[in-house]
């Protein structure tokens, strides 16, 4: 094992928690695929993919979206530069993981279990813009908008779906999707007049 990860092991189990720098100093340490610095990253980022893709994807399917995660973050590691935190790096592998499953299922004809909007919210945040917390805060504007509304609105404006692919994936007619996004936008933005105006 090399210093640089016993001595983060040794400073994160203090703390709780490794920071983005850390992770970062720990996948660098990783890139040349040595099993104790591979198993060091690992172990110190395997509880927040962990988290992260359950709060995407819901939590039946997070022990498999997590595992197919690392099996494309140890296939990248070798060229993980360090240009960015090791963290946002990581959970953007998870985010694109999660989306290429939602995209997978999508192809289904079947209507979408949208139980998990939160992770559409949350896998299509921009890199580098938006943070967690709008995610959060995203989730929680949602959560008040109806099923019907807020699952159109996310397939079409947060997941990207064009209207006829959103209305053939929930089994209506692409005219109710129109409406169901309209109302949904509407209410998203009352909501937050709301809040403004409560600050």
């Amino acid at each position: 094992m090399s210093s640089v990860t016993r001595d983060h092991r040794a400073s994160d189990h203090d703390t709780g928690a490794c920071s983005d720098e850390r992770l970062t100093v720990l996948a660098l340490a990783a890139r040349a695929g040595a099993p104790a610095d591979v198993e060091a990253f690992t172990r110190a980022v395997y509880p927040d993919v962990r988290r992260f893709v359950a709060y995407l994807a819901g939590t039946p399917s997070a022990e498999d979206l997590t595992q197919e995660t690392f099996v494309r973050v140890l296939r990248s590691l070798p060229r993980f530069a360090g240009r960015s935190s090791a963290r946002t790096w990581l959970l953007s592998i998870a985010r694109r993981v999660v989306v290429d499953r939602f995209r997978s299922a999508s192809c289904r004809p079947r209507i979408a279990d949208l139980a998990d909007w939160q992770s559409a919210a949350e896998r299509c945040q921009p890199r580098g813009l938006p943070g967690r917390e709008d995610g959060v805060a995203l989730a929680d504007l949602l959560a008040k908008v109806p099923h019907e509304r807020r699952e159109a609105f996310v397939l079409t404006q947060v997941v990207g779906l064009p209207y006829a692919e959103a209305a053939s994936l929930i089994g209506c007619p692409i005219g109710t999707v129109r409406s169901r996004v309209a109302r949904a936008r509407t209410q998203l933005i009352e909501s937050l007049e709301a809040a403004d105006r409560a600050a």
